[in-house]
């Protein structure tokens, strides 16, 4: 029998088009091939979804005699044939998205007139309009799917430039500052941003099918974070060590080093929470004996028990460099018989690593997984996660990988890659950082001073990425060269080791010998390290919010500012959690910043003055500086400096008031280890301040945990030299200014 003539067809091959209503806000349109017998071949989901394949159409089309309308909440979606046509109008009857499906499988799709964001990690910064994304990931050696090309084509159809935006790691999810976003489910091509209309193009004739997205349509950004979330999953709750600063390490010359620069730590009163270790390979001598080795090179751990019982009790965790996964990981850790015992199967690779793992590592540095497709990057991501769990079951785990995908919030953290240590690069991180964020990846950070020394690096240029990482969720120093990226490297007169292995070696390659008596460095890197762990509780309590809604730490304007046109189009500056602006300086010598503050009135950090938002300024900047400032109505929680989170956050807390308007705050406290938040073992505690009255409340929020002890307060009031003093044991409290 010879199809309708008005039967929907992509590539000469029969589909049907599905609308699944997700939520009130996501809409899943599938478009699926129909086999001989007649039915249509179900959208199998993949590990980077975790919403059910269960819902209901409210439409089903095998062809199309005339337009269609269809009624979805308070939007209306028309199909029209020749091309199949689908647009989304809202509740004003205003166009959100339209989508059209050519017969040869490409992908067109309205981009509106807004910013648009997301896509994950590299390419065209900060508005991704303009730019094309192919559909890869890594760093560009070795990956297969780098060369990629276009039918017809003769040349790969990607730019990249790792050296200045770091590994190319792009997710198929689009935010436009217009009120919509897309994900599409299992893309295979390239998304191009170039034109008028995105277009989404296969790379093979007909390879679009099965076509499966979601469309997101809301005005509100914050919701707009959460359809992506409940689709691709919440982030974990990382530990609380994890968001202190971690220092990384590549050439080891012994034990007593290793040993020794802890207590060098402790002594210069530098708080840091961790130690990473490089393996042997990319060095001549890291933690193990080679790449893909999970025996400890005894010529630096010579009895490794020891040593990390040893560095546990000065307080630093140990996390260890890994590299050369099997490059088609799949399975689980706990998977069982025949299926455990293949080579590529996560419960065998786990078992590798489980003789150093149980020697008390609290972390893992994943390398090297340029080459895995999307499913074997969520297996070894989630690898990381439950292999820890099984020997620790109580204890959050902690990986930092290169590599990801959508669904790398629910068990990791991604750094930028193998940058360069240039002002160019460090200017560029800030708006990576930020769409990062827009692609719910909110546990992210870069190699501070760079990863490839070049002659660039200077202790400017260290300070001011310093600077940087201190508001970035991953506060990490790494490098070649790697003695000048720890705080105090740049006032010793030694580069240490030089470690160049012939890849990407840059001219001239180190800096300036004067450089390396610098004695300006360590204490502006002690200011930020101090300001980092004070600003802990605010920090925390955002994570938090991270993990129970899908709002990044590091937050664009445009998530709180979708009114204000020209907070939407500022990608080099960002909110640090609600309530903070950050403004990196990213230029040598600078001696001013220009930054926009959105309306309202805001408080600048270091001064305490008052300035009015809705405008540009021009901060004035010495190297001390990066411009920070807070909104008035924020109540910013405060502890006094540790040089571990293994100290605790308790005791003294303050907690500054900037007045102008009313204002509330949350104050999230759990043990900082342990699954037992999910059992109810945690903490909010509750402030509001009413600018009128000049009053402040405070008061547990219901359904947390009680205080063991009473926590001594302080309350202070930005601008104003009032503050008072309080014992608080979890009962409400009222206090008047």
């Amino acid at each position: 029998m010879c199809a309708p003539a008005n039967s929907l067809s992509v590539a000469g091959c029969p589909v049907e088009l599905q609308l699944i209503p997700i939520s009130a806000c996501t809409l899943r349109v599938s478009l699926v091939p129909i086999a001989g017998d007649g039915k249509s071949l179900p959208v199998e989901n993949s590990a980077e979804l975790i919403v059910e394949n269960t819902k209901h159409a409210i439409a089903t089309f095998r062809a199309l005699d005339a337009p269609q309308t269809i009624a979805w909440k308070d939007c209306r979606i028309r199909l029209t044939a020749k091309p199949l046509s689908i647009s989304v109008t809202d509740g004003t009857g205003g166009t959100c998205q339209s989508l059209r499906i050519e017969d040869d499988g490409r992908i067109a799709f309205a981009l509106g007139t807004g910013p648009l964001f997301g896509l994950g990690q590299g390419g065209h910064q900060f508005d991704r309009r303009g730019g094309s994304f192919p559909l890869v990931n890594g760093q560009g050696e070795g990956v297969s799917s780098l060369d990629m090309r276009l039918p017809g084509a003769k040349a790969p159809v990607y730019e990249f430039n790792l050296a200045v935006e770091g590994a190319r790691i792009t997710v198929p999810w689009v935010i436009s500052a217009d009120g919509w976003a897309v994900f599409i489910h299992k893309p295979n091509g390239v998304i191009d941003l170039q034109g008028d209309t995105g277009r989404l193009t296969p790379a093979a004739a007909g390879g679009t099918l099965p076509f499966d997205a979601f469309f997101v349509v809301s005005r509100e950004p914050v919701q707009i974070m959460r359809e992506y979330a409940a689709l691709t999953g919440y982030p974990h709750l990382p530990p609380l060590w994890s968001l202190g600063y971690l220092q990384s390490h590549r050439t080891l010359l012994g034990r007593e080093e290793i040993l020794a620069e802890a207590k060098e730590f402790r002594r210069r009163k530098l708080p840091c929470d961790g130690f990473i270790y490089l393996g042997t390979g990319f060095t001549p001598d890291g933690w193990n004996t080679g790449h893909g080795a999970f025996a400890f090179n005894h010529r630096v751990f010579p009895d490794p028990d020891l040593m990390i019982r040893q560095l546990h009790s000065d307080h630093f965790r140990i996390a260890l460099h890994v590299v050369d996964p099997p490059l088609h990981l799949s399975g689980t850790v706990h998977d069982r018989g025949a299926a455990a015992e293949k080579t590529d199967n996560a419960a065998h690779y786990w078992k590798e690593h489980r003789p150093v793992s149980r020697l008390g590592v609290d972390g893992w540095w994943p390398d090297v997984g340029d080459r895995l497709d999307p499913a074997a990057r969520l297996a070894r991501i989630r690898m990381y996660w439950d292999g820890p769990i099984m020997d620790h079951p109580n204890t959050r785990p902690f990986a930092l990988h290169r590599n990801g995908y959508a669904g790398i919030q629910r068990h990791g953290w991604l750094w930028s890659g193998d940058i360069d240590s240039t002002w160019q690069t460090l200017a560029t991180q800030v708006p990576v950082g930020i769409n990062c964020g827009l692609t719910g990846i909110p546990y992210w950070g870069t190699d501070t001073g760079g990863f490839i020394t070049t002659p660039e690096l200077t202790g400017e240029l260290f300070v001011r990425w310093f600077q940087y990482s201190a508001f970035c969720p991953s506060f990490r120093a790494h490098g070649r060269t790697w003695k000048l990226r720890l705080p105090w490297g740049w006032n010793t007169g030694e580069f240490g080791p030089e470690e160049y292995d012939g890849r990407r070696v840059v001219p001239g390659r180190l800096p300036d010998p004067k450089e390396l008596r610098n004695a300006a460095v360590e204490p502006i890197c002690k200011t930020y390290l101090e300001l980092r762990y004070s600003l802990l509780p605010y920090l925390y309590s955002a994570v938090r919010e991270t993990h129970e809604t899908g709002m990044p730490v590091i937050r664009a304007l445009w998530l709180h500012y979708p009114d204000d046109p020209a907070a939407a189009k500022r990608g080099h500056e960002y909110l640090w959690g609600r309530d903070i602006l950050v403004a990196p300086v990213v230029e040598k010598g600078a001696a001013s910043r220009t930054l926009y503050l959105p309306k309202g009135l805001w408080y600048d950090f270091w001064t305490g003055a008052a300035v009015a938002g809705g405008r540009e300024i021009v901060r004035p900047v010495d190297l001390k500086t990066m411009p920070l400032y807070v909104r008035a109505g924020a109540i910013i929680p405060t502890i006094p400096v540790k040089q571990s989170t293994a100290e605790g956050l308790n005791g003294l807390l303050v907690l500054t008031v900037y007045p102008g308007v009313d204002g509330a705050a949350t104050v999230y406290e759990d043990d900082g280890a342990s699954f037992d938040h999910e059992k109810g073992a945690y903490r909010k505690i509750r402030f509001g301040w009413n600018e009128s009255a000049r009053r402040f409340n405070l008061a547990l929020q219901p359904g947390s945990k009680p205080l063991e002890s009473t926590r001594p307060i302080v309350i202070k009031i930005t601008g104003t030299d009032e503050n008072k003093s309080l014992m608080f044991d979890g009962r409400e409290q009222t206090i008047q200014f």
